[in-house]
């Protein structure tokens, strides 16, 4: 959510910042609605002003026994009394149809975010790993031999429907492993506090991590207005909506690992074979609440826990920074790291970290207070550390083997009983 004050100040550099991100000019507009609700509230002032002047005189005009002038005296309080209720309730819809434009307005991209139209201008800024090269030609993740008994789609159809997967046996066991990785990682090696949190949040939670009311259809609904969460993202950061921390608490590091739902509305046609983009999934999340100074330090060590897991699993990955036309609805500043999958011979995003500076925070009415400060805006951002399924593929196709089998990454072992492999029936070995 932007501050009305901030886009008063300088309009101009606000329509500019939202033009790098391919919008029109929106400065008038909001100002218009600003400057009929201020105007409002002015009049309100003005006429609860001259009521409480008549107030004060209509008693003593009936001391005077003066009963024209009482009786136009009270006429009088009873017009501002109605006029009053009349324009609060008109500067309250004025109020309303700005918080509403604001809340369709996406945050505003850092100066050094490249400028661009879509995935085609985001910049590699690393790469890890080199991609083994290999003497067979490689099988995308539901046709390598070792994974077909454990990756049932045809029962998830008859339960579920399309993008559903039914995992079973040696490939569930790597999955549960994987997630269980990631978790003991970020908590031990990069000191981030477990969090376990509900999927079903109030409508407030997601509006808060601007899920609402933009992409509503993106999300799925209970029938009792419970919304199921698209990430822990949701969830984690706002643990601190409408509190005031102390400054000395921050920074609030925070990971859990939960299901995800989507409802992938924009994504009709794309990549409709495997488990690559699913309605329910799995993700280790990641989340930080600091102050907006420390922000911008918090994301690049954020970057780093997500490589981080992709170094210990020795899966290549690029890091890229994404242009003002990709990055997200709440983002001042994303990377997404890709893994490289063989079996498509290409990288694909699997964890994306945002800073959001003060965008959700003023959203979620979340601040902190410095010693003997006022109250200011916290700044949050969000990561995946990293997404459960994805990882998966990247693993089983990484892994594969001539002979059908699946090596698997040596960090996993201990969790797997000491097995090392899948072998090209299914089993784990």
């Amino acid at each position: 959510m932007h501050d009305i004050r901030s886009i008063r100040d300088n309009p101009s550099g606000f329509d500019a910042a939202l033009a790098r991100r391919g919008l029109p000019s929106i400065a008038p507009d909001l100002l218009a609605i600003d400057e009929a609700r201020r105007a409002k509230i002015l009049a309100a002032e003005t006429a609860a002003a001259a009521q409480n002047a008549a107030s004060k005189e209509v008693g003593a005009a009936k001391a005077r026994g003066d009963e024209a002038e009482f009786n136009r005296l009270r006429a009088l309080v009873a017009d501002k009394k109605a006029e009053i209720a009349r324009l609060t309730d008109e500067a309250g819809a004025e109020d309303a149809r700005l918080r509403d434009a604001l809340s369709r307005i996406p945050n505003l991209p850092l100066d050094e975010v490249p400028t661009g139209r879509d995935e085609a201008d985001n910049v590699e800024i690393r790469r890890w790993g080199t991609p083994r090269t290999l003497d067979f030609v490689p099988k995308e993740h539901f046709d390598i031999p070792a994974v077909k008994p454990g990756m049932d789609f045809e029962t998830a159809a008859k339960l579920s429907g399309s993008r559903f997967v039914v995992l079973k046996g040696a490939v569930i066991r790597v999955h549960r492993a994987l997630a269980q990785f990631m978790l003991d990682t970020h908590i031990d090696e990069h000191g981030l506090a477990e969090t376990w949190t509900p999927v079903l949040v109030k409508e407030e939670a997601m509006f808060g991590t601007n899920n609402l009311p933009k992409f509503a259809e993106d999300s799925y609904q209970t029938t009792n207005g419970w919304w199921l969460i698209p990430t822990a993202e949701v969830t984690l950061t706002n643990t601190v909506a409408g509190d005031i921390l102390d400054e000395a608490a921050l920074p609030i590091r925070m990971t859990a690992h939960t299901q995800c739902f989507r409802s992938e509305a924009g994504s009709a046609g794309k990549d409709t074979t495997g488990m690559l983009r699913q309605h329910q999934f799995e993700k280790v999340e990641m989340v930080t609440i600091c102050t907006p100074e420390t922000a911008l330090a918090e994301h690049e060590r954020m970057t780093r826990c997500a490589e981080a897991i992709l170094e210990k699993l020795g899966l290549p990955y690029r890091t890229i920074v994404l242009c003002t036309g990709d990055m997200g609805f709440g983002s001042q500043k994303t990377y997404d790291m890709e893994v490289w999958l063989p079996g498509q011979n290409t990288y694909r995003e699997i964890s994306s970290v945002s800073t959001c500076g003060q965008f959700q925070a003023r959203r979620m009415n979340a601040r902190y207070r410095a010693p003997g400060g006022k109250p200011d805006f916290v700044a949050t951002l969000n990561g995946s550390g990293l997404a459960v399924g994805r990882c998966l593929i990247a693993v089983l196709e990484n892994g594969q083997q001539a002979d059908g089998s699946v090596d698997l990454p040596e960090v996993l072992h201990p969790y797997l009983g000491g097995k090392t492999r899948i072998t090209a029936g299914g089993t784990l070995a």
